[in-house]
């Protein structure tokens, strides 16, 4: 397995020092584009064997930024490019297309503007690509202001169970893995030889993965190396990335998986993991309507008195939780405490079910083909509570006729568990609890976000 066989050529080949190039796509970083290009020039990697593309599409000051950090490398000898493009056409896709055709590097790596890559980023990177067979190495993220806030901490909670369990297993396995858009350094080759990035879903790293993979090019996890970055602050800028990541997973699905289960050149189980890595979005479309239907099912119930079936719904779903719990656990038992644990998994449950009216409809976009522009995050430097975000330029100012809905399913919700509490049926009364804390949280942190904005 790939695997295994990376493992000692990163050990006994240290010398290998080929050249790289590092693209930066930007656009409209005025509050973190300074700080991305300083971490990335302070990587320990020879000059001569180093060129650094900044993909600037921005439309406002930071340009002005970038060129005058540009002008300051430059003089310290570092290869900066600063790559202006005359239209938006692709995105960050077409943006890192247009550096591709000009880039110097056999191998590419790539950093989003909220990273802040470890000095050791390269030299512990590139020697797995002496595997010829390696098209792509993505590290590990970690999260610079996990703290700052409760959203914070369970998007913390979230990804580090990706990262530390879905990534880890699946590379271990032998299977199929994502490139997750950024902290990852790729084989020009492979981009190329996988027909190159493309702007025909909403996440491109997802797309370029599994072309990459089906073509039979191998990806290492490299757990061991974290690369810091900035988690959304902002409720509304947080469901902006949920959305993208959401309906992308889904394009992504519709695009590859009927040639993931015909391939020839990939294993059965191979086959079973990708099957549910492609499709692992459509959980929020089962968890909104599992949800809905459990009011429906328990009044048909308590008319009927059908009560056999009635349980066999309620174990399976504390059977799920059960899972849920084992899997989450895994993925965060390094960062909290069993007894933090107990309190933070049903409030990331909430929370996600409190998104999944949002995700939802994104995933039944990309599931039918409606095209929508790719929207970024916008970024904040914000790592504690000290420092003011209410000022950013680049939130938007209207609240979302989405977000009244949510606020009527938060009602709705309540209404349930005050129904349950009526019925004594207090398994489901759990279970309508979550939701209505899940949406009343996501509501509620939309229009306040709105209203403090100054």
């Amino acid at each position: 397995m790939a695997h295994r066989k990376t493992q000692s050529i990163s050990a006994n080949n240290q010398s290998f020092q080929p050249f790289i190039t590092i693209q930066l796509p930007i656009f409209n970083e005025l509050y973190v584009v300074e700080r991305l290009i300083d971490a990335v020039c302070a990587i320990n990697y020879p000059k001569e064997c180093l060129e650094i593309q900044i993909l600037d599409d921005s439309t406002d000051e930071t340009t002005e930024i970038i060129s005058g950090r540009i002008k300051y490398y430059q003089n310290l000898g570092f290869d900066l490019v600063h790559i202006r493009r005359n239209n938006r056409v692709g995105f960050k896709a077409g943006a890192l297309a247009e550096g591709l055709l000009i880039a110097k590097g056999e191998f590419i790596a790539i950093f989003d503007a909220d990273f802040l890559p470890d000095k050791t980023f390269l030299e512990k990177t590139i020697p797995y690509f002496q595997d010829e067979k390696i098209g792509m190495v993505q590290t590990h993220w970690t999260h610079l202001n996990r703290n700052f806030s409760m959203i914070t901490d369970l998007q913390a909670f979230g990804l580090d169970a990706h990262f530390s369990i879905e990534q880890v297993g699946r590379n271990f396995g032998g299977h199929f893995i994502n490139f997750n858009g950024t902290a990852g350094i790729w084989r020009k080759n492979t981009i190329n030889d996988a027909g190159g990035w493309s702007a025909d879903t909403l996440t491109e790293d997802l797309d370029l993965s599994y072309r990459a993979q089906l073509k039979g090019w191998k990806f290492h996890y490299l757990e061991a190396l974290a690369s810091p970055a900035e988690l959304p602050i902002e409720m509304n800028a947080l469901k902006t990335q949920q959305r993208r990541w959401s309906k992308g997973a889904a394009e992504c699905a519709r695009k590859h998986l009927w040639n993931v289960l015909k391939a020839t050149n990939i294993s059965f189980t191979t086959k079973i993991h990708a099957f549910f890595h492609l499709l692992n979005s459509a959980a929020f479309i089962c968890m909104l309507t599992l949800s809905v239907l459990s009011v429906v099912i328990q009044s048909i119930v308590k008319s009927s008195n059908q009560y056999h079936f009635y349980f066999q719904l309620i174990g399976f779903f504390q059977i799920s939780l059960v899972f849920l719990a084992i899997f989450y656990w895994f993925g965060n038992r390094k960062f909290v405490h069993f007894t933090v644990f107990l309190i933070k998994f049903p409030l990331f449950l909430s929370f996600m079910m409190g998104l999944s009216l949002h995700n939802s409809l994104a995933v039944l976009e990309g599931y039918f083909g409606r095209k929508t522009p790719f929207v970024r995050t916008p970024k904040f430097n914000i790592v504690n509570q000290s420092t003011s975000w209410t000022t950013n330029k680049y939130l938007s100012g209207t609240i979302s006729s989405l977000t009244i809905i949510e606020l009527f399913l938060m009602i709705f919700f309540g209404w349930a568990t005050w129904r349950d509490w009526q019925f004594q049926d207090y398994q489901l009364m759990f279970f309508h609890t979550m939701f209505t804390f899940g949406f009343a949280s996501v509501s509620l942190l939309s229009i306040f976000h709105q209203l403090i904005r100054k």
